[in-house]
């Protein structure tokens, strides 16, 4: 069995790659996934040409580093964060929502409203009481920009 893998190399590069896609779920850094994508593309090569050894380790190798240069910071910031200040993604989860007063807050008075059972420091540009409605317009940090609930 080693045998018949070793002596087609797109095989080796497949379960190489695959051993490596695994190794990305156990050991984090987001890091080894790209080697993968190298040993799949080495493995694709050998099934259309026939390279030699020296060959397959330079197309790993280049296509390696080259996705992880090219593609490591994209998907992160996809998947995982966003690096830029006051994030869509972040913010969705506040702006527009509905939050209660727990303390007055006026302008140039920082406050506190309750928002999904945690307590947050909160500005306005206009006066609320304790125990009222507000809607949250933008999340500065670890401060809430609030204005109080039109009632229609």
């Amino acid at each position: 069995m080693i045998d018949s893998i070793l002596s087609r190399p797109e095989i080796f590069w497949f379960v190489a790659g695959l051993v490596l896609f695994l190794l990305e779920l156990i050991i984090p850094g987001f890091v080894i996934i790209f080697f993968g994508v190298g040993a799949w593309v080495t493995a694709i090569v050998c099934l259309i040409h026939d390279p030699g050894i020296n060959t397959q380790i330079i197309i790993f190798a280049v296509t390696s580093v080259l996705s992880l240069a090219a593609l490591r910071r994209l998907i992160q910031n996809k998947l995982f964060y966003s690096r830029e200040p006051g994030s869509v993604d972040v913010d969705d989860e506040f702006t527009g929502k509905e939050a209660v007063a727990k303390t007055t807050i006026s302008p140039g008075k920082t406050g506190r409203v309750e928002f999904k059972g945690t307590i947050w420091k909160a500005d306005s540009e206009s006066d609320i009481k304790e125990g009222q409605s507000v809607i949250i317009l933008e999340k500065d940090n670890f401060t809430l920009l609030v204005e109080p609930k039109k009632i229609i």
